[in-house]
């Protein structure tokens, strides 16, 4: 594995920092929004940009050309996703959602006309999905979820409850796991893949807000929804392969760790402020968490190098994901520990510092680690997947 870039690849890297000085505005940083932080005007300000990228053929690079993307070889993909993030770009979860995780999966299984209508939609930003997966009673353990499809005609009557739904309010559309046979021999048989327009009738959305204050999560319920026969994705009753593929991008993460380097270069300008800089103590944590935080990138960039080589990472994107998780949470301590009570302070305190990005961060953090999979169940996958272990009971 050589996980070095190349000439081209710098080159296209000083171009996208360009663009984004261009194209990113004030305002959004004015609001700096973090994970779960969104508010409509932020909202609005991320659409916007994102649909600038889609015209680029940059919001998913790595899609053929005829479905929006720029065919762009994984080096240069990772290039991107890097300076986005290290930019504080207005690139959310939403769009991870969206042009990450469920454009792939249909891509894959998804027929011809599918592909030229969600797989373009995401690509060119003008479609937002939301993940109709976890339930009240099928969280982690996926496999439990009663959502029924059943058939009526050439559609199909969706009853069920959804909730944790990230940006379902927003959503046009949402990527549902749903049974289709009921009465399937074992959990992981009867389920099938749908995409299920938002505004069809029968579909009532509810609030859930965050520790953050914020509408970010919804929980979603069906009642006798109608959908069409063509919005099954894939073949009936076999979409638990479908949903895994799903989550393995879902656990996949790329440039997110330059990110965290950036609120790393904060808290080590904090220290040296504040004259905190030769406490044994504090450096020490500051030390480890670049070390982990160079970890975690080189456990990513692997990921990224497997599908560049058209293999696809199963337990290596899980070791990715759960590593990523815990650095963002030990950053967060990190950050506590340099600040002291100051991290306890949101952005809107007279005496906070950095508009009170700690505090946020710790908060937002707790959700990494869950979403996708608990550490938990990571680590059962990787024991299983790559240790050749028997499934924990």
């Amino acid at each position: 594995m050589d996980f070095r870039f190349t000439e081209e690849e710098e080159a296209f890297r000083r171009e996208v920092r360009e663009w984004i000085k261009e194209e990113v505005p004030q305002r959004w940083y004015d609001l700096g929004p973090g994970i779960w932080e969104e508010t409509e005007e932020s909202w609005a300000i991320s659409r916007v940009f994102q649909k600038k990228l889609g015209q680029k053929g940059w919001l998913a690079p790595g899609y053929p050309k005829q479905y929006g993307g720029a065919e762009m070889s994984v080096g240069k993909q990772l290039v991107l996703s890097e300076e986005l993030a290290r930019a504080d770009a207005p690139i959310g979860v939403e769009t991870s959602i969206a042009v990450g995780w469920v454009g792939p999966t249909i891509m894959l299984f998804g027929n011809e006309d599918q592909k030229e209508k969600y797989v373009k939609g995401v690509a060119t930003g003008d479609l937002v999905f939301c993940l109709g997966y976890s339930e009240p009673n099928a969280g982690s353990d996926l496999a439990s979820l009663k959502t029924t499809a059943i058939g009526d005609g050439n559609d199909y009557l969706v009853n069920g409850q959804k909730i944790w739904t990230s940006y379902a309010h927003y959503a046009d559309y949402c990527w549902l796991a749903a049974r289709t046979d009921p009465n399937a021999a074992r959990r992981y048989d009867g389920v099938s893949m749908f995409v299920v327009d938002m505004k069809s009738p029968g579909i009532t959305v509810n609030p859930i807000i965050n520790l953050l204050e914020r509408h970010s999560f919804n929980e979603v319920f069906f009642d006798s929804v109608r959908v069409p026969g063509q919005n099954l994705v894939g073949e009936k009753n076999k979409g638990w392969y479908e949903l895994m593929i799903a989550l393995d991008h879902e656990r996949s993460p790329s440039g997110g760790i330059a990110s965290f380097a950036k609120t790393l270069e904060v808290l080590v300008d904090v220290a040296r402020k504040r004259n905190i800089n030769q406490d044994s103590h504090i450096r020490q944590k500051i030390a480890q968490i670049a070390v982990e935080m160079e970890v975690a990138k080189v456990l990513a960039y692997r990921v990224a190098w497997m599908y560049g080589k058209g293999l696809h990472p199963s337990y290596e994107a899980s070791i990715s994901i759960m590593k990523t998780s815990e650095v963002l949470r030990k950053q967060a301590e990190v950050g506590m520990a340099v600040l002291g009570p100051y991290s306890q302070l949101a952005r809107d305190s007279k005496w906070t510092v950095e508009l009170g990005k700690i505090e946020r961060l710790l908060l937002s953090c707790l959700s990494i680690g869950i979403g996708g999979g608990t550490n938990e169940i990571q680590r059962n996958i990787i024991a299983q997947r790559a240790l050749g272990l028997p499934r924990g009971r």
